[in-house]
Parts: structure tokens; sequence; C-alpha cells
């Protein structure tokens, strides 16, 4: 007989959480950030939930949160048309880098040097964190909004998703863009796999997969909902997405089979990611909570306890 899925519930914000971020393995640790309409991004420790500390400083929804790879620096994007650097061991605010519109996303290269910002001027701006006070590098192209912002292939290369239905890789050399996909509806999550070669995508009711070097598509599945959020567990053998019917659903990666199927949010579900050991995948929902939920059910781990 299957184990229950058994989830551990966040509590803390007071308005919907839109977005997540795992750090990297630390000390073997693990850091979750999260962004919430709130006001105020949250940082805590990534096996068990447990609350550390809120970044306090923003005047608006704080939309988008990133962490580097190894915890020391946080960035959070927000409606008062500002993007903040923050020190996470102490919570400090190390610059507060503005904006001309709401700033959607926010992303740290894999060497923590470069700030990847995406907001609604159409925009993506790359900060050097060794050179705040210079001016920001711009990539034009989108038009419309800016959701996402990641970078890749050795940080030399920038994807982007955007109100605008497509998603678009830019060379960080030249500014120019070098490839891009179209799709018939937004591409509402995009989350680049833990080796960074495979690009999943939540759009429409379907959940994508494409290669990143080429944006060349490896899979695509449906789901029985509008597709908010969509994660590739980093050993890439199954895959969680959620969306509006506010359930969770696990599939096989390789062939699309459903592993799983279950409620616990009481709100759609807006972003979803794996944890970097692949162990847990933690949830944001419209009803102000973060869950955490077991990959592998039964399995002692973190807070969860079972007799062998």
């Amino acid at each position: 007989m299957a184990l229950k899925q058994h989830f551990l519930t966040c509590t803390g914000h007071t308005r919907p959480v839109v977005f997540l971020n795992f750090s990297g393995i630390t000390e073997d640790k693990y850091y979750l950030i999260s962004a919430c309409k709130d006001g105020k991004p949250m940082l805590r420790q990534g096996e068990t939930g447990d609350w550390i500390g809120t970044f306090e400083g923003h005047k608006g929804a704080v939309w988008g949160a990133a962490l580097n790879v190894d915890a020391t620096k946080a960035a959070t994007g927000a409606a008062d048309f500002s993007a903040k650097l923050w020190d996470s061991i102490n919570g400090t605010e190390l610059a507060s880098l503005p904006h001309r519109h709401i700033v959607k996303s926010v992303s740290f290269s894999s060497d923590s040097v470069q700030l990847a910002t995406g907001s609604n001027e159409k925009l993506i701006r790359i900060f050097d964190l060794n050179r705040l006070d210079a001016e920001p590098l711009k990539i034009t192209g989108h038009t419309s909004s800016i959701r996402h912002a990641l970078f890749l292939n050795d940080d030399r290369w920038l994807i982007s998703a955007s109100d605008d239905k497509t998603i678009r890789l830019w060379d960080l050399t030249s500014l120019q863009e070098i490839q891009r996909l179209e799709f018939p509806t937004i591409p509402n999550d995009i989350e680049l796999s833990s080796d960074k070669n495979l690009l999943t995508v939540a759009s429409g009711s379907s959940v994508s997969f494409h290669e990143t070097l080429s944006l060349s598509k490896v899979n695509e599945y449906q789901v029985p909902t509008k597709v908010y959020t969509a994660c590739l567990s980093p050993d890439k053998s199954v895959f969680v997405c959620g969306g509006e019917d506010f359930t969770m659903y696990k599939y096989q990666f390789d062939d699309g089979t459903e592993l799983d199927s279950f409620k616990g949010h009481f709100g759609p579900l807006h972003c979803i990611r794996f944890s970097p050991d692949g162990e847990l995948y933690a949830s944001a929902s419209e009803d102000g909570t973060i869950r955490l939920w077991q990959t592998i059910v039964g399995k002692t781990y973190g807070l969860w306890r079972y007799e062998t």
C-alpha cells in the first residue's frame, strides 16, 4: 500500500506567495527564499522550512527572489520599481537598484558576479555586482513584460520569458538575440535543470522541455489544468507541476506517466521548485503558504520521520 504524502506547511506570509528559489548545497545545508505580495521576502532552512529571517525594505509586492549558489547573497524584485541586493547572512540591504517599472525577475550568475533583472519595462538589465555604481547592460527586443531571465552557458548567455508569448536566448557579449521560441499562450514559468542542459516551460495546459543551447523540443505533456509552474527533479526522473485547479501533479519525465496528484493548497499554485538534493520540492500558492513535499514518500528526511 502506497504511503500518503504528508506536507510541511510554512506560514508567515500574509498574502499570495508568487515565487521560490533554493540555494545550492552549502555545508550540507541549503536555503529557500520566497517572494510574496506582502512585500516581505523570507529566508528559510531548506530541508525543514524553518523561518530564518525576513528582508525588510520593499514598499510594494515582491515578485521575484533569488539566492546565489552559496546562499551568502539574496536579491529581490518588487512593485516599488526596484531590485534589492541583500547580505543573506545578516539580512542587511547592500544596494537598491532603481527601475522604471515593476521588477518581476531577479537571478544571479553562477559566479555571483552579475545580477539579471526583468521588468515590465520590457527590458532586461545586467548589473555588475562588483561595480554597482556602473550603468547596467540593457537587453531590448521583447515587446511586453519580462517574467523570467536566467543565466546559462557558463554565464555567456541569458534566457528570458515574456508576456509577448516568446522565450528568447541572448548573447551577453553582443546583447543580440540568438534564438527564440513562440507559444500560443504566455510562458508562465521557465526553469533550468540542475545541469542547465534542459529548459522546463509551463504554458497553457502543457509542460514542455527543450535543450537549452538550441531550444529544440525534447518532450511535451498535457496537464488537466492551466499550468502556472513546473519543475524537473535534479536527476531528471520526474517533474512536478501545478496551477489553476490547486492540484499538484507528478509525472515521469521519460514518458509522461502520471505518478501522483494531490491537493494541499487552498488556492492556485504559483511556483514549484525542487531542492538541490532532489529530496523534496516546495510549492507557493495564492493561499499565502509555502508547502514542502517529499519526492520519495516514506523516506526519513528533514522533519519527516518514519519507522524502519
